[in-house]
């Protein structure tokens, strides 16, 4: 079962409140998304934590109902 892009940028805007996140069905099945997500909370955090961040705002769906998500994270410009 594919996530609609709404449902995802919700999940991600829920546990991560400062973002700004985009989302864009790649595919237009509901299954390959690329997202970028900035963020004030990333800030002083590494790429490999930012990224852990967002999967940890999936709750355990990427890789079941969502294939494949081209991740892009960073911090606000100032």
């Amino acid at each position: 079962m594919a996530i609609p892009a709404n449902e995802l940028e919700e999940m991600i805007q829920t546990a991560l409140p400062d973002a700004r996140v985009s989302v864009e069905d790649l595919r237009g099945d509901g299954d390959h998304y690329a997202v970028t997500v900035v963020a004030e909370s990333f800030r002083g955090r590494t790429r490999v934590q930012q990224h852990q961040m967002v999967y940890n705002a999936l709750k355990g769906r990427m890789g079941n109902e969502l294939h494949a998500m081209a991740l892009q994270t960073g911090v606000p410009e100032d």
